[in-house]
């Protein structure tokens, strides 16, 4: 196969080429090194490069092919880490002027796993400082571009694992999720990105293991490769308490699945939150789909009712013990973003906090009772298209005016904050040819239930086979 035919190739295809020993490791490394190399320029995606570890590790790999050993599930495959997990031998700066210069002496606990399973780390993916805000730029790489349109942003947090993979430059990449940086990116760049159920992911070594509102998961250019990275990632770890004790295995099974019969909520705007007309009109094409597919379609939601006032609260109580050691020795060197909700998490009291998880018990029981009807929520992902590169946040929508840098993805973040497993799933373009994702939203750790609508949905449109311009072989 020619260098840009593998670039090309979805990663459960790559993935039995190199098993089979049709292509090898080390040739599909330098394919998507110099995919890298004519494309990454173009929209500062990655921005840490190990060349040399990722061609010596692809030579161990076919070795190891050789020597008949048996290859793990991402044998071969090329991927790169988000820049705020620990990456040993290679720069990892959180995106924050503070660590630009950083470089660990240990993995993480995803990049072990995902090693373990034969991935070959090419480098590291941009991230905005400390992974705050949906908009990828900061200090020490500048801005990530949308692969659609340069003049665009492409989300955050983790938008350069997201331009990354729709750029080809990648096979499969790490990402996580506070309030919607899986989903938001993977919207804005026409690929997938999976937010897991709480602890599906274990994650270490973390300041806060506890925290029950930041996820780590799979970005990926289809449905099955996010299943299959998945598979990977997921499963029990001593060091992470809150990890789930249930392998990954079943997400390396085949996702096909009838849907007809299953009741499914819908609601394109969320309930009424503002939604720009481009993103429901697009949005609302989909409906068919789902009808084909055999879902029964009700315009139906839960009651979000305090979904604002639980995230916030528990957002800032998470930046008060990251980032009050940065607030103390390098304010000067914090962004303004990341102070201010410090110094809210610094402000909160006890009964603060204790009535945010009050109001969280009750949304977590409302939406139980209302999904024992409805097997699925489909809503969007961002209520805005990608939105200008120097712009750091969504001031307004629709004339309606934005209280904080946060408040434009409440379609995100008010999912975070019940803990429900959801997807952003390429969902087609605007008028104007801008990406839009889906939302599809599954039961309490019902993981798999997603995984497979999102799958039946996407064989059925087939948008992810829209590749930016800018990526296609000159």
């Amino acid at each position: 196969m020619s260098e840009n035919e593998l670039c090309f190739l979805r990663s459960t295809e790559l993935a039995a080429k190199l098993r089979r020993r049709e292509v090898s490791a080390v040739e599909v490394t330098e394919a998507h090194l110099k995919q890298i190399e004519r494309v990454n320029p173009k929209v500062n995606a990655i921005v840490t490069l190990a060349p040399e570890q990722a061609l010596e590790a692809a030579k161990k790999a076919d070795e190891r092919l050789v020597k008949g050993e048996t290859p793990g599930r991402l044998h071969g495959l090329p991927v790169a880490h988000k820049d705020l997990v620990e990456t040993k031998g290679i720069r990892t700066t959180y995106g924050s002027p503070i660590y630009k210069d950083f470089i660990p002496d240990f993995d993480c606990l995803i990049v072990e796993r995902m090693k373990a399973a034969g991935a070959i780390t090419l480098g590291k993916t941009n991230t905005p400082e400390f992974g705050a805000g949906s908009q990828t730029f900061n200090q020490v790489f500048g801005a990530t571009c949308n692969p659609y349109n340069t003049d665009l942003t492409c989300g955050g947090s983790s938008g350069g694992a997201a331009v990354s993979l729709a750029c080809r430059m990648l096979s499969l990449a790490d990402g996580s999720d506070l309030g919607g940086s899986l989903r938001n990116p993977a919207n804005y760049s026409n690929v997938v990105g999976f937010r897991p159920s709480l602890g599906r992911v274990p994650s270490w070594p973390s300041d806060a293991p506890w925290n029950s509102l930041s996820v780590e998961g799979p970005l990926a250019r289809t449905v099955e490769d996010a299943a299959l990275l998945l598979s990977v990632l997921a499963g029990p770890d001593p060091r992470a308490p809150m990890s789930d004790s249930e392998s990954g295995d079943p997400f390396a099974q085949p996702l096909d699945r009838d849907f007809r019969g299953v009741r499914v909520a819908w609601s394109s705007d969320f309930g009424g939150l503002p939604v720009d007309r481009r993103t429901l009109e697009t949005l609302e094409s989909n409906r068919k789909h789902f009808e084909a597919l055999g879902c029964v379609l009700e315009d139906s939601l839960p009651d979000f009712s305090e979904a604002d006032d639980i995230f916030k609260t528990w957002r800032a109580w998470l930046y008060e013990i990251m980032h009050k050691e940065h607030l103390e020795k390098h304010r000067d060197l914090v962004k303004d973003t990341v102070i201010w909700n410090t110094e809210a998490g610094q402000q909160l009291s006890g009964p603060d906090v204790g009535r945010a998880e009050t109001l969280r018990v009750a949304l977590f029981h409302r939406i139980r009772e209302f999904m024992e009807d409805h097997e699925f929520l489909l809503l969007p992902v961002s209520q805005v298209p990608p939105f200008p590169i120097d712009q750091p946040y969504v001031k307004e929508i629709n004339g309606i005016e934005m209280e904080t840098y946060l408040d434009w993805m409440r379609s995100c973040y008010y999912i975070s904050a019940t803990g429900l497993p959801a997807i952003s799933v390429p969902a087609g373009f605007t008028s104007d040819g801008l990406p839009v994702g889906l939302q599809i939203v599954g039961r309490p750790r019902d993981d798999l239930g997603v995984l497979q609508l999102a799958h039946a949905f996407e064989t059925q449109t087939g948008y992810w086979k829209q590749i930016p311009e800018l990526a296609k072989p000159e």
